[in-house]
């Protein structure tokens, strides 16, 4: 299984996602401003392990913290390490959830010795990085069942192992149909302008020796058109409560052209992903990331200089274009709020 991110030796242990495909590196983080810049250059992305890092960060920040008299000594710069990492990723709510759970662990143990404290949230940093993979796991078991076999599956972006603790979202539902024995084939977007699809899921698909096809973005239409697509998965890096989703951009010009070819489009994605505390997508803060993504490539400048550019990272997709939403307690059709509040009371109950 691809390791995206773990705790090794007191430290932070990531692939370098930028270096992929060409080079399989790893990346050791001693302190937490390290984990930080790792999650906004993009070293690390894709909003499940993005909270896995956040929650590692904070971890390891108050382990390097000096000793201190309990709980109360350490609260100042606790509180000041998780509003760094929350000023990281704006879009990505699973970054808030893993700070709001890392926050509730901490104040459970608030009038403990210092060290307690800081071995009590460095095992649940590492707690919640295997819930991710198990969670990751039950999508799969869910979704599986919309793929039949010698299916064609089209995504974008990467939703797999590299964007969560290990096993995937969207490329979960891929690798739990083929675990099943099922046949399938993978067109594979490049996902412009930081090529994700190209760099990530592409190095995926090769690593699980699943049949893929890169293509470009804007070849997606054409490939549908000519009836090669049996249905689209994507992941999500924030949903609202009654279903839209915010994920890559490019996301919602895959749904309508889905919607014009009468092609199922489904979201794959923990619950923690699900925002219940907005009520649509138009709530859903949008990160606009540097221009050169889109002026330059691998260095190298492609468009003439001061240009404007305009580079949202993130689009967001209505539910109305949305077939299914695919979580670890189930699938949510629509009416998706109704449905959505139903897989979030079932997850009570199981944790009852």
């Amino acid at each position: 299984m691809i390791r995206t991110i773990h705790w090794e030796d007191d430290a932070v242990v990531m692939i370098d996602q930028k270096a992929l495909p060409h080079a399989e590196k790893h990346l050791t983080c001693r302190n937490y401003r390290e984990v930080i810049t790792a999650i906004n250059d993009m070293t690390i992305r894709g909003a499940p392990a993005i909270g896995v890092a956040a929650a590692m960060g904070i971890a390891l920040g108050v382990l390097n913290l000096p000793a201190k008299s309990g709980g109360e000594g350490l609260q100042g710069d606790f509180y000041r390490i998780c509003d760094e990492f929350s000023k990281t990723r704006p879009t990505a709510v699973n970054l808030f959830w893993a700070i709001e759970r890392m926050k509730a662990c901490f104040r459970n143990v608030l009038k403990s010795d210092s060290n307690y404290i800081k071995n009590v949230l460095v095992e649940e940093a590492i707690h919640i990085c295997e819930e991710d993979i198990a969670i990751n796991r039950q999508i799969g078991i869910h979704g599986r069942k919309l793929i039949k076999s010698g299916d064609t599956v089209l995504t974008h972006c990467n939703a797999g192992a590299l964007a969560t603790g290990g096993y995937g979202t969207a490329l979960g539902v891929i690798r739990a149909a083929r675990e099943e024995g099922k046949e399938l084939h993978v067109f594979v977007d490049e996902t412009r302008p930081v090529l994700q699809g190209a760099r990530l899921t592409a190095w995926e698909m090769e690593k699980e020796n699943i049949p893929a096809t890169l293509i470009t973005d804007n070849m997606a239409g054409f490939v549908m058109k000519q009836g090669k697509v049996n249905l689209i998965i994507v992941g999500a890096d924030r949903i609202a409560s009654n279903g839209d989703a915010a994920n890559k951009i490019g996301t919602y010009s895959l749904a309508v052209l889905a919607r014009e070819h009468n092609i199922p489009f489904y979201i794959a994605a923990p619950l923690s992903t699900i925002d219940m505390a907005i009520k649509s997508g138009e709530e859903i803060p949008i990160e606009e990331r540097d221009g050169a993504e889109v002026t330059n490539f691998h260095g190298v400048r492609t468009a003439p200089e001061g240009v404007a550019v305009y580079n949202p990272a993130f689009d967001v997709t209505p539910n109305r274009y949305i077939s299914a939403i695919i979580t670890e307690e189930g699938i949510a059709t629509a009416p998706f709020e109704e449905e959505i509040g139903k897989l979030f009371s079932k997850q009570r109950i199981n944790k009852q």
